[in-house]
């Protein structure tokens, strides 16, 4: 069975947190790529950036139904995830747009598992770590590949 290290993109572009979202979206572009690993000055994976979080940069902020009680306010979503959403529509940083503690596989993660968790979860990219290094990202391209005779 194929594993995360047979179908891997190994020349792995990574961001940092302090990158501004203008160059990380620049990235994504030039390079056709769903996400971007973000890695610590050391190499440590702290975080993926991808696509819909720059998106959501452009998006319309949902103000919250609020409705009142016996005189008190009473939101009808968490002013936790609006205050999240606030700040990835005005980050400026990878830090204030990214996931942090992404979900990653390993390099001998078999390519089953992987389909599983980029379809279950909508992932469309997923790094590839080991001891803690990004040393490899499986996009949805490449399990696509393995579908072609060669």
């Amino acid at each position: 069975m194929l594993t995360a290290r047979d179908i891997m993109s190994t020349n792995v572009i990574t961001v940092t947190p302090e990158t501004d979202i203008p160059t990380a979206a620049r990235l994504m572009v030039d390079n056709k790529f769903n996400g971007l690993p973000v890695v610590s000055k050391d190499g440590t994976l702290v975080g993926i950036i991808c696509q819909s979080d720059l998106i959501s940069q452009q998006k319309k902020l949902n103000v919250p139904t609020l409705f009142t009680v016996l005189d008190g306010i009473i939101p009808m979503r968490s002013m936790s995830d609006l205050d999240a959403e606030m700040r990835k529509i005005a980050a400026s940083k990878v830090s204030e747009a990214m996931t942090s503690a992404p979900t990653t596989v390993r390099p001998t993660t078999p390519i089953d598992e992987i389909a599983s968790l980029m379809v279950d979860n909508q992932y469309h990219s997923l790094p590839v770590v080991e001891n803690g290094q990004v040393v490899g990202i499986v996009g949805k391209e490449d399990i696509l590949k393995t579908l072609i005779p060669g």
